[in-house]
């Protein structure tokens, strides 16, 4: 799990790459959840929760640049 400071000192490419990465991910979870494959299911919750963090530390350096 990403800690919420590593995030922030990421550039702008390198936080829309993570976040692509992790909705593949999210995806690939949602999909063996719904196999019954599952091995890992805190993983789930990890990877949504790094996806809300990457979309609010975007936001707010896009509200930070507005200003």
């Amino acid at each position: 799990m990403a800690k919420i400071a590593d995030l922030k000192v990421k550039t702008d490419d390198e936080l829309l790459a993570d976040l692509t990465q992790l909705k593949r991910e999210a995806f690939n979870l949602r999909f063996q959840a719904a196999t019954n494959q599952l091995e890992k299911p805190s993983r789930v919750r990890e990877v949504r929760r790094t996806i809300a963090q990457i979309k609010t530390l975007q936001t707010a350096r896009v509200a930070a640049v507005a200003k």
